[in-house]
């Protein structure tokens, strides 16, 4: 049991390590999001747009 915690020490780097692969994580998460909100709200935009285009007429 103590080799895997040993391991999983890093050599004293394991906050930087560890610290990364959950920053790098955060991020593979969030984008996605980030993505499909930008992505409906333009759109709901363009959609928008098409009703005042169609209105015109």
């Amino acid at each position: 049991m103590s080799s895997i915690l040993e391991k999983l020490d890093m050599g004293k780097y394991a906050l930087y390590v560890w610290g990364s692969f959950g920053v790098t994580a955060a991020c593979m998460i969030l984008e996605p999001l980030l993505l499909r909100s930008r992505t409906a709200r333009i759109r709901r935009q363009i959609a928008r747009l098409n009703r005042l285009e169609t209105d015109k007429r």
